[in-house]
């Protein structure tokens, strides 16, 4: 049987102590680290702890080596939080943890192929997971009678509770050491523990906490051959059959050869455009919807390319999809390379840097789904290849500071410094934030003697900045390792006669 066909025992909560033990510390924990705090190391010291207590809570204790690798994974996929906090950074310490979670719970699949559709089902089940098991707790028949009891007992103590009250409201007006012990008690400091918003972060803190505690795979049902979801198979001359996808393969390919003629001539040949439209323009008008036509010529290829399809059956078939496959490729670094003209003349931003990264996946995609034909894979293994790109380009991302890269760019391309490229615009470079003080450091350095009112908003700007990042909370659960260089670049002799 597949391992995600598996499913966890149900273990009922009174063997689960430990477990629950686990799930009250690292509520504290997080109230402590996290809750009212900015974002910082404490995202990495949190991470590490929900590793920890997922160790510990395993129904089987894993082998010291297991916990060895186990704990140096998750300190590699948490690394991006101590360099800076990001969603990016965020998500990948979260799916770090989800498979630390299967791994304890034995749910992990026995092919690699299988994770994705493991981790959404993991994913479906961790809001629920706490509530489901409350209520399995509750519906035994001696914990209903504990309740009873309970609220029994909570009732009797209501009137001695009350008058208890009152007596020592009375001693407190009668004997001065009692009011001066009753006021030395701080009630804001316990009135501030009930608060909702603190109440909200615990109950968000233990329902995913404890979904990694106590790790679950609903159980799937039953395929049977009624229950297949029914499916047409494309006959000769139907829309998808072989007659109709062979002339759509010869079609497209005509057309994308004229589209990367183009480019080759224009694009990577350099050669002259009309006199009305600029190589900037030329680059700017392509460089998107030739990645809209990119990902819809892969939809159409996975298609035509289906197990029993008419690809596999003519060789003619192939090739053109083989061709269609390159010439998309070829369109994806043709999209880089008109992206990287129009920055020439407009400066970086973090939408284009997006974009080149997208682009870059999408083209890599292209290549693994030739590869995935050559090698004859399942759409499990695509999915899955693809995957993997993304979470390598993401966790590498996690690690780049992109607003001081952007800055930096501008910077040492703008019209003041290069005498070639657009002047630099300082309202959007402090918008990035004070990531971009070094840039504007060195901007003020290059910069002519003659650009006086240049310097003067570089320095408005970089003041503000400065000021922005000195009134940053100082406390060490906000410690990251970016802020850090940049305070050390800050204390730096060039960085203080500014």
């Amino acid at each position: 049987m597949d391992a995600t066909e598996t499913l966890t025992p149900p273990i009922p909560l009174r063997r689960g102590s430990g477990r629950i033990a686990a799930l009250l510390g690292l509520v504290a924990l997080a109230d402590f680290l996290i809750f009212g705090q900015q974002p910082g190391i404490n995202l990495f010291v949190f991470a590490l702890a929900v590793c920890v207590g997922i160790l510990l809570s395993a129904t089987k204790s894993p082998s010291p080596l297991m916990v060895a690798l186990l704990l140096g994974f998750s300190v590699l996929a948490s690394a991006p939080l101590l360099e800076a906090p990001s969603p990016i950074g965020f998500a990948l310490c979260l799916v770090a943890l989800m498979s630390i979670a299967l791994v304890s719970g034995r749910l992990m699949p026995r092919r690699l192929t299988g994770l994705p559709v493991v981790f959404f089902r993991f994913a479906l089940v961790i809001p629920v997971r706490l509530a489901a098991d409350i209520r399995k707790y509750l519906a035994t028949p001696a914990k209903r009678s504990s309740l009873v009891e309970l609220r029994r007992g909570v009732g009797l103590w209501i009137m001695p509770l009350i008058l208890a009250l009152v007596f020592v409201l009375l001693f407190a007006a009668a004997n001065p050491l009692i009011e001066s012990a009753l006021r030395s008690i701080r009630f804001e400091v316990l009135l501030r523990l009930f608060d909702l918003w603190r109440i909200g972060f615990w109950m968000m803190i233990a329902i995913v906490v404890w979904a990694m505690l106590r790790p679950h795979l609903k159980r799937r049902a039953a395929r049977s051959q009624a229950g297949r979801p029914f499916m047409i198979v494309p006959t000769r001359n139907t829309p998808l059959g072989h007659a109709s996808l062979l002339r759509s393969l010869i079609l497209f390919n005509a057309l994308f050869a004229v589209q990367t003629l183009l480019d080759l001539v224009y694009l990577w040949g350099g050669a002259d455009l009309p006199d009305h439209m600029s190589h900037a323009e030329y680059a700017h008008r392509g460089a998107y919807p030739l990645i809209a036509t990119a990902l819809l010529a892969a939809g159409f290829v996975l298609v035509a390319m289906r197990r029993g399809g008419p690809g596999d059956h003519s060789s003619l078939i192939r090739g053109l999809v083989h061709a269609w496959i390159g010439q998309n490729i070829l369109l994806c670094l043709s999209s880089m390379l008109r992206l990287g003209l129009y920055v020439e003349v407009y400066s970086l931003t973090e939408l284009r840097v997006a974009a080149g990264l997208w682009m870059g996946l999408v083209a890599i995609g292209l290549v693994l789904i030739l590869l995935r034909i050559l090698l004859n894979r399942s759409n499990e293994w695509l999915i899955a290849a693809n995957l993997a790109s993304l979470i390598a380009v993401l966790y590498i991302s996690a690690f780049i500071d992109f607003p001081a890269v952007i800055a930096r760019f501008n910077v040492v391309h703008s019209e003041e410094i290069s005498q070639e490229g657009p002047p630099l615009d300082l309202d959007y470079l402090s918008s990035l934030g004070p990531s971009v003080i070094p840039a504007l450091d060195l901007y003020l350095q290059m910069l002519p003697g003659y650009l006086v009112d240049k310097r003067n908003q570089a320095l408005a700007f970089r003041y503000y900045l400065v000021r922005d990042f000195e009134r940053r909370p100082r406390d060490w659960r906000n410690w990251t390792f970016r802020a850090a260089r940049l305070e050390t670049h800050l204390l730096s002799p060039a960085a203080i006669a500014r």
